[in-house]
C-alpha cells in the first residue's frame, strides 16, 4: 500500500511539473532599447530583460514569448488583452501604478545626459534655450519637459533621437543610463559621450507590467524574479549585457 501511494505521489508531482512547464506568458516589448531589449543581427529579440525573463521562467515554471510592439501602443495592447505582460524597461511610477500592476523590480537605472564629444555641457542646466530629445512617453522625456528653459523634442524611438544628436540637429538626449552608455560607447563612440547621470531624486526601478488584478501572472513573475536575484543570475546578466 505504501509503495502504491509513493508511486501515485511521484506521478502526481510529474503532472504538476508538466502543467507548470506548460504555462506560457506572452510579453510585449519595444525592442529598440539596447542593451535591454533590441532586435539582434539574426532578427531575434534579445537583451538583458529578455535573458532575465527566460531565467525567471526556468526558475518559476513558465515559458516566456516575446512580441515586438511599438512603445506608443504597448500599454493599450496590454489593456486590450493582446498579451499578458509588458517587459520593456518600464520604470515603476506612482502614476503608472494607478492604471496597471507591477512586478517586483528587476533592474535599477538613472537618467543619463548624452551630448556630442566636443560639447562642454555638464548638466541640463547648461542647455537653456537648446533642443534636447527623448523618447515620448518615457521618464526621460518627463525629465526634459520639466527642465527650465529646455526645448523638449519627443521622438518615437530613442535611436532616432540619437541619430539626430549625432547629425547635430539637437543638442542632447536624455535616456536610461544603460541605453545611453550603449549608444555612446558603441554605435556613436567617436562622436557622442555620456556627460552625466542626472540628479532626478531616487533611482528608477524597472518592473514588469500586468493588467490590474492579474495575480496569476504577477505571482509567477515575482517568484521568478526573486529566484533569479537570489541565485545571482541578475549579476551575471549585468556583466554580459552592461558590464557594470
Amino acid at each position: 500500500m505504501l509503495k502504491r501511494t509513493a508511486v501515485m505521489l511521484v506521478a502526481l508531482c510529474a503532472l504538476c511539473g508538466s502543467a507548470r512547464a506548460g504555462i506560457t506568458i506572452v510579453f510585449a516589448t519595444d525592442a529598440t532599447w539596447p542593451p535591454m531589449e533590441f532586435v539582434n543581427a539574426d532578427g531575434q529579440i534579445a537583451g538583458y530583460s529578455v535573458d532575465f525573463m527566460r531565467a525567471a521562467g526556468r526558475e518559476a515554471g513558465f515559458t516566456p514569448v516575446f512580441r515586438n510592439v511599438a512603445w506608443e501602443e504597448i500599454f493599450a495592447g496590454l489593456a486590450a488583452g493582446r498579451y499578458d505582460a509588458v517587459c520593456s524597461s518600464v520604470s515603476i511610477t506612482g502614476e503608472r501604478k494607478k492604471e496597471m500592476d507591477f512586478s517586483e523590480p528587476y533592474f535599477t537605472v538613472h537618467q543619463a545626459l548624452v551630448v556630442p564629444k566636443k560639447s562642454h555641457v555638464h548638466d541640463l542646466a547648461d542647455l537653456g534655450g537648446r533642443k534636447v530629445g527623448a523618447q515620448a512617453g518615457t521618464t526621460g522625456f518627463s525629465v526634459i519637459r520639466a527642465a527650465d528653459g529646455v526645448i523638449a523634442r519627443p521622438y518615437e524611438k530613442i535611436g532616432l533621437a540619437m541619430e539626430d544628436l549625432n547629425m547635430g540637429r539637437i543638442d542632447a538626449v536624455v535616456c536610461d543610463d544603460p541605453v545611453a552608455a550603449n549608444y555612446a560607447l558603441f554605435k556613436y563612440r567617436d562622436t557622442l559621450k555620456v556627460a552625466t547621470l542626472l540628479r532626478t531624486g531616487k533611482a528608477e526601478r524597472y518592473g514588469v507590467v500586468v493588467r490590474k488584478g492579474n495575480s496569476r501572472v504577477l505571482d509567477l513573475l515575482n517568484r521568478g524574479i526573486a529566484a533569479v536575484r537570489a541565485r545571482g543570475i541578475d549579476r551575471e546578466l549585468e556583466k554580459k549585457w552592461i558590464g557594470r
